[in-house]
């Protein structure tokens, strides 16, 4: 092109700006998230597709985003996530544990693409993470189940015996101690982040060994559902999930990413993105707890609001010592904080929870 025709196009476009027209901007960022289950209507997945459309909304125009779900973690995982990348998305975010490995291995592949990875702890120069404090919420969980189970049993729906639903076991069972001395947890793994028909079996195992106040580190409202059919009470998990069990739903942990995700996406564009760690919890916002069940005695209801805002405001902390793991050993003594690398790698139950972790 000689230098009349580059004249004369830088013409045209400054006589359309004149003119009030517009002029074709940058073309929008591409985005990608890859989902380890359905985007449905309720759950971790749906809680990231959330987060997503916000980002859209936020950014209309300036965005570009596309998403793959049910996605299972290990080797077809790194087939997708390397997909997406060759297709010239520029930020993905990959949003489960298993995807650590896969999303690893894609970075040292793509220098120029800008990788986030929820709920891991390995970075590079263009690799981050990041997660909820989740467990907050789970520890406030506990406190209402503390003070509404009547046979001093409550349960737990686990996905995987990773470290974030380890810790949010162990949350779940400070906080009913909390407040109740004598509360033990049950804990019955179904080995799958959703499986509506695994979840249901647990539950009702649950209910059947004495617990009549449940949790969950899984997708689908099935505990849900199991503990309305029996009358007994149980908790929503990263969405909130009370139309689906109205009596039984207390409340939910749910979790909220639509902001980071637009402020991520700000910063890939104006090319100020730095890798490292991203947590967020209460205080950030990215942490909610859903409304409060009527069902709940105004003390209790008083209680959780008093220790919510203890919690926002740094004042308690749920891996506060003293904390004793099942054999009685202390694992942080009374007024320290369990140290944020033990935290991001709990593999032990706290006293108070039966059974052992899954090898």
């Amino acid at each position: 092109m000689n230098r009349r025709k580059l004249f004369s196009l830088a013409a045209l476009a400054a006589s359309f700006a004149l003119a009030g027209m517009p002029v074709r901007a940058a073309d929008p960022l591409k985005v990608a998230f890859v989902y380890v289950g359905p985007v449905g209507d309720a759950g971790w997945t749906y809680a990231h597709e959330q987060g997503r459309l916000e980002m859209e909304k936020n950014l209309a125009g300036q965005v570009k985003s596309v998403y793959v779900e049910n996605v299972p973690e290990g080797a077809d995982a790194e087939r997708v996530i390397r997909k997406l990348a060759a297709d010239g998305n520029k930020l993905i975010f990959t949003t489960s544990f298993g995807f650590m490995n896969g999303t690893e291995k894609v970075a040292r592949a793509f220098p120029n693409t800008v990788f986030l990875h929820a709920t891991g702890f390995k970075t590079a120069k263009n690799m981050g993470v990041y997660e909820t404090r989740q467990y907050e919420g789970s520890y406030l969980q506990g406190i209402i189940a503390g003070k509404m189970s009547k046979t001093n049993t409550i349960g737990f729906v686990g996905s995987f015996p990773v470290p974030e639903v380890i810790r949010n076991i162990d949350a779940f069972t400070l906080g009913a101690q909390s407040v109740n001395p004598k509360i033990k947890t049950k804990v019955i793994w179904v080995n799958s982040w959703y499986d509506p028909a695994r979840e249901r079996q647990a539950a009702e195992t649950l209910i059947a060994q004495g617990a009549d106040v449940l949790s969950q580190n899984t997708d689908s409202p099935a505990t849900l559902q199991v503990a309305e059919q029996k009358g007994k009470y149980a908790f929503g998990w990263d969405s909130d999930m009370a139309r689906f069990a109205a009596k039984a739903h207390l409340t939910a942990s749910t979790n909220h990413w639509g902001g980071f995700y637009t402020d991520t996406a700000k910063a890939v564009m104006a090319g100020t993105w730095k890798t490292g760690e991203t947590r967020g919890g209460l205080k950030e916002g990215m942490v909610q707890m859903s409304p409060l069940n009527k069902a709940i005695p105004t003390d209790v209801a008083k209680l959780f609001e008093e220790k919510k805002a203890a919690l926002v405001a740094g004042k308690l902390k749920p891996f506060q010592g003293p904390i004793k793991d099942q054999s009685g050993t202390v694992r942080v003594a009374a007024g320290a904080d369990m140290p944020e690398k033990e935290l991001h790698a709990l593999n032990y139950y706290v006293q108070g929870v039966e059974g052992t972790i899954p090898k």
